[in-house]
């Protein structure tokens, strides 16, 4: 055997007992006259000691020989240490080596294998395979591992059976860009990479197999965003004879299952809000209920006194930042500055300031007089102390950016912690969007959502009011989970695709399948979707998906560790029937 014990299991009630461990060398400390070695696994790390007075000269030579990273193999008596460490639960033992066996050796490593290492994110990319043996790595993936194993665990108590669905499918033009596959043995024709298994799911319940889940790779070939990944995992479910209330009531019992694990805390009901309300009170459909900042509207205060950039605006609205009203100019121009950004893309941002001793100011002065400025904070339900913040424009565009701008301050003010949590359902989006550019509806979700019963009339007299019988889970201002009700009558559906732009040979050719299989019995069903990498990340204090990933891809889409995406070989392209022509 390589080991008798791992190196984060012996204690003191393993006194005297032979042991035989093996790992990598953590650190060397050499006194000369004795060594100490950290030796590490998985598990944890124990003390070696080679000393002159208890080890033959041969044995102090060979350890004096070791380096970092070198892979070794000692038998030896556990006994107890002198001085002992507390932090680690192998810190009252240390093993007296009696034998010494090189593994395999090791060139020193690029950057330091520790907790806190001198490598760079690039750089550790590059050695993945190092920097997973740094315990915050390690620790991620177990932690991912242990979401997982809860994951499978809770739904297969709810009797949903996990399906594996074919990653070699048909492109479909809907969503992102497809990453595609070509076809040796039928030269010219490609498959796709899922970007998920949404057909596959509502035939598994035109199969009568009434709950399926599956942890999936999908895959969309975006532009890459910060913390944005090519392939990533979600949780797939779908569940035929089945409402809205029953999907989320099963979901909400998954995540409630997960947060109580975690936290020890029952959530209850999570609360519910509504798609028109997220973006009017907060600017967007994914809310961070952790903080208050609620957007205020003023139209009706600040138009008419000679201010043009608040009479032409569509919308003035604010938010009212507590207990900051003694920001200095320095720190209000930096914000105004951040808001110019690109990014976000406003003109500028008016503040008021409400201030301790009640006096009122602002950086409007000349257009409005106190009395004006009195009657806006207590709009905003005001204190002294507080600090408003107002921006105008066109509606859609200034509630983006007061959303950027309300997401800042909370990460700057320390209200977006990340051990506390604040799940919510948004419900009654639009099923559909207008494209001023293709002049015409896209699917906000997929073009299976169905439409809310109470608003299926209006699909054929004004579709852009039709709301959708869709969901999404938001936890801490992320969107963890999203899903609807499908359709699952043909005509519905054959309206649908006329609705997106779909000619009838268009939405047979790519849709023909499942629209057949809509002939033969479906089911009503309805399904979820998890971001699985996201929902981990959040339920260990992070927004970070990279590090919960084992081998993720940089911010350019490639594997810097082994060098994906690459070219292939000319003799590869001819059995494609592939040729490279790269245009400027």
């Amino acid at each position: 055997m390589f080991r008798t014990h791992t190196n984060g299991e012996l204690s003191l009630k393993n006194l005297n007992e032979e042991v035989t461990l093996s790992g990598w060398v953590q650190t060397i400390r050499d006194k000369g006259f004795m060594i100490w070695i950290d030796l590490r696994d998985r598990y944890g790390i124990t003390q070696l000691v080679f000393d002159e007075d208890r080890s033959s000269k041969e044995l102090l030579e060979s350890a004096k020989k070791l380096g970092r990273e070198f892979v070794i193999q000692v038998e030896g008596n556990v006994i107890e240490r002198a001085s002992k460490n507390p932090k680690i639960p192998t810190g009252e033992i240390e093993i007296l080596v009696e034998n010494l066996t090189i593994l395999n050796e090791s060139q020193l490593p690029p950057f330091t294998i520790e907790d806190e290492t001198d490598g760079g994110e690039e750089l550790r990319m590059k050695y993945r395979y190092l920097d997973i043996r740094r315990n915050p790595v390690k620790d991620k993936l177990i932690f991912r591992h242990k979401m997982a194993q809860k994951v499978r665990n809770y739904l297969s108590d709810q009797n949903f059976i996990e399906v594996e669905t074919p990653v070699l499918i048909k492109s479909t033009p809907e969503g992102a860009r497809d990453f595609v596959v070509p076809s040796r043995m039928n030269p010219g024709q490609f498959y796709a990479l899922p970007q998920s298994p949404q057909t596959f799911k509502q035939l598994l319940m035109i199969g009568g197999m009434d709950r399926y889940f599956q942890i999936v790779k999908c895959f969309r070939d975006e532009d890459l965003r910060a913390d944005r990944q090519p392939e990533f995992t979600q949780i797939d479910c779908e569940m035929a004879f089945v409402e809205q209330e029953d999907v989320l009531e099963i979901f909400e019992g998954m995540t409630t299952t997960l947060l109580k694990d975690i936290t020890g805390n029952d959530f209850g009901k999570f609360p519910r809000m509504t798609f028109a309300d997220a973006m009017k009170k907060y600017g967007n459909d994914k809310p961070d209920i952790r903080f208050g900042m609620e957007f205020v509207e003023v139209n009706e205060l600040v138009k008419g006194k000679d201010f043009k950039i608040f009479d032409d605006a569509e919308l003035v609205v604010g938010i009212n930042v507590e207990g900051c009203a003694d920001y200095t100019r320095k720190q209000i121009d930096e914000l105004i500055d951040w808001v110019k950004r690109p990014q976000i893309g406003a003109s500028g941002m008016v503040w008021i300031k409400f201030q301790n001793d009640g006096v009122v100011t602002s950086s409007v002065n000349k257009f409005y007089n106190e009395e004006d400025l009195k009657k806006i904070t207590e709009k905003f339900v005001a204190k002294p102390g507080d600090l408003i913040f107002l921006m105008s424009g066109n509606e859609n565009k200034v509630r983006t950016q007061l959303s950027a701008l309300r997401m800042e301050l909370g990460n700057r003010l320390g209200l977006r912690k990340g051990n506390e949590f604040a799940p919510l359902w948004v419900i009654d989006f639009p099923l559909l969007e207008w494209d001023e550019e293709s002049g015409r509806y896209h699917a906000m979700h997929h073009p299976f959502t169905s439409p809310k019963p109470e608003d299926l009339e209006l699909i054929h007299t004004e579709p852009g009011k039709v709301r959708a019988n869709a969901y999404d889970l938001v936890l801490n201002g992320n969107e963890i989970g999203g899903g609807s009700v499908r359709i699952f009558d043909k005509d519905l559906q054959s309206r649908m695709f006329d609705l997106l732009g779909f000619t009838k040979e268009e939405a047979e050719a790519q849709f023909g399948f499942l629209m057949n299989a809509f002939k033969y019995g479906a089911p009503p069903h309805a399904g979820l979707a998890f971001g699985f990498d996201r929902l981990v990340a959040i339920l260990d204090g992070n927004e970070v998906i990279r590090d919960y990933i084992a081998f993720p891809k940089n911010n350019s889409g490639r594997d810097v560790m082994i060098d994906a995406p690459s070219p292939i070989a000319d003799l590869q392209l001819e059995e494609l029937a592939l040729k490279v022509d790269m245009k400027e």
